[in-house]
């Protein structure tokens, strides 16, 4: 009988920890080594015996909230290697999860006295190719994923980085060759790998940074403001890093690991999750034939102080009671659920490019718009509105304004929000996929579940499986690049755009889109 998938754990003669994939026979990641290096203090990468080994087996099928499946099964093979760190009397767990479509593992650190606090500089989890495949890949950055996706071979990667990183209202590139997960890939005898991540959480957003001389991926994880990666306490764990594998390319599609690496659902009764079919006011705003800012008068805009009732308006603005109304009627005709409404709120005038930390108070609406009559006419219709948080990246604004902002929802009858990252996180320096900014659209879902309010974000960190837990509910982590980038005066989108994003996003998590 062929196996279809093995994996091989050794230590090397220094005491680094190494791990390799087969698939029928055939390896698939050469042997690659494991470690965490620590700021200021010894690394756990090297001088570590075998403590002990545990393997178990585990086979469930449980039910999602949500999604085309009304069941999954969650069925693994684990190997837990305990080590020892003499010198430092330090412990490390590597736990390894072997399916049928592919491997996670993660790193643990149990309770012990000489490992409480500590700070991760770098992590090493190597991903050694077997030879130069092709890629499908999109340039690593710390603050975008809206980039086109090139297809090159491994080897080719250096030489096209510059004109795959295009512009963009926010973006840090770390490497030549570096990449951003998911990474799809294609061997030449015709085996699919995919390269991802499960269960971020409290942790830093991880790229991938290639060795093109010897062909091995490595870890790279997004930075906070100081350049330190991630500050942690044991007991921990870092996420899941993802290794499928098939010869079917379909089988990375379908393939349940990322869903499974996570934890169950935590929300007793998730009833009020319920996605739709929605259209928006925004579009007309993006092509330029109207705006979010209610008056061209102001240059700068104080929350509180600017008078808007005696502003003129500029006649642009989209989001007034009447134009709504009109889209309510095609959302109502048309077998829409919702309509999304942009730039309802104060602020738009200066919201972009000034670095500024009060933009929106995210309930005070403009003079044109009135939110009750606006929700009264849409229920009469049959049609749910969005809410719209635009944060500007400003994000210590928003956190200090979610429950005001929550609140104001569902006074209104507002169940769902698509929020936005746009610009430069502030606080200055932070980057949109850090350990800060992970555990911040955290905090937004789980406080939006308080509420029982589902959350589409915009300029988030991409998916990672975190819908399986609900602890991130309709959480679609928009950020790639999937709209027609035409009306921005982009070149347009590769014919292969769409399927590539199937592989790369789909299959872990990203159930819907907005167009």
């Amino acid at each position: 009988m062929i196996q279809v998938k093995s994996l091989k754990f050794s230590l090397k003669e220094d005491g680094t920890p190494v791990y390799s994939l087969n698939y029928k026979s055939k390896e698939v990641i050469k042997p690659s080594a494991l470690g965490i290096k620590l700021k200021e203090d010894e690394d756990l990468i090297a001088n570590f015996t075998v403590e002990d080994i545990k393997k178990s087996s585990f086979d469930e099928t449980w039910q999602p909230v949500w999604g085309e499946e009304a069941e999954i099964r969650n069925h693994y093979n684990e190997l837990s290697v305990h080590l020892n760190q003499q010198e430092s009397e330090r412990k490390l767990v590597l736990r390894f999860r072997l399916y049928n479509t592919g491997l996670g593992f993660r790193y643990e650190f149990p309770q012990q006295p000489n490992l409480a606090h500590f700070v991760i500089s770098k992590e090493r989890s190597e991903f050694a190719m077997t030879g130069d495949h092709t890629a499908f890949w999109i340039a690593g950055d710390y603050d975008t994923q809206e980039y086109d996706y090139t297809e090159s071979k491994l080897s080719e990667i250096r030489k096209l980085m510059k004109e795959a990183v295009t512009a963009n209202l926010s973006q840090k590139s770390f490497s030549n060759t570096g990449v951003q997960t998911s990474l799809m890939l294609k061997t030449d005898d015709g085996l699919y790998l995919n390269l991802h991540e499960a269960a971020l959480l409290d942790y830093p957003a991880m790229h991938l940074n290639l060795d093109d001389e010897n062909m091995v991926f490595e870890s790279w994880l997004t930075p906070l403001a100081n350049g330190d990666k991630a500050y942690m306490i044991a007991p921990g764990h870092t996420p899941w890093r993802t290794v499928m594998v098939s010869d079917d390319a379909r089988d990375i599609l379908a393939s349940r690991i990322t869903y499974n690496l996570n934890e169950p659902n935590k929300i007793e009764d998730p009833s009020w999750i319920k996605p739709m079919k929605y259209m928006g006011v925004w579009w007309e705003m993006i092509t330029g034939m109207s705006s979010w800012n209610y008056t061209d008068e102001f240059a700068a805009v104080k929350l509180g102080e600017t008078d808007y009732e005696k502003a003129k308006p500029n006649d642009t603005h989209a989001a007034n009671n009447e134009n709504v109304k009109r889209y309510i009627d095609f959302a109502s005709k048309h077998g829409f659920d919702g309509l999304l409404v942009e730039g309802w709120n104060i602020g738009w005038e200066d919201w972009f490019g000034n670095s500024k930390d009060y933009v929106f108070d995210f309930v005070t609406p403009y003079p044109d718009f009135d939110v009750e009559e606006i929700q009264e006419y849409a229920a009469s219709k049959n049609i749910e509105m969005i809410m719209h948080h635009e944060t500007s990246a400003s994000v210590r604004n928003y956190e200090r304004h979610l429950d005001t902002a929550y609140k104001f929802m569902k006074a209104y009858g507002y169940n769902a929000v698509k929020s936005g990252y746009v610009g430069d996180i502030l606080p200055r320096g932070e980057n949109h996929y850090s350990q800060w900014l992970v555990n911040h659209y955290q905090y937004a879902i789980e406080k939006a579940a308080e509420y029982e309010i589902m959350v589409n974000a915009h300029e988030a960190v991409r998916p990672t499986g975190g819908s399986k837990n609900l602890a991130q509910p309709y959480r679609q982590r928009i950020g790639a690049r999937y709209r027609i980038p035409i009306f921005w005066g982009q070149q347009a989108q590769s014919r292969n755009c769409f399927t590539l994003h199937a592989f790369n996003w789909r299959a872990y998590g990203l159930h819907s889109r907005d167009f």
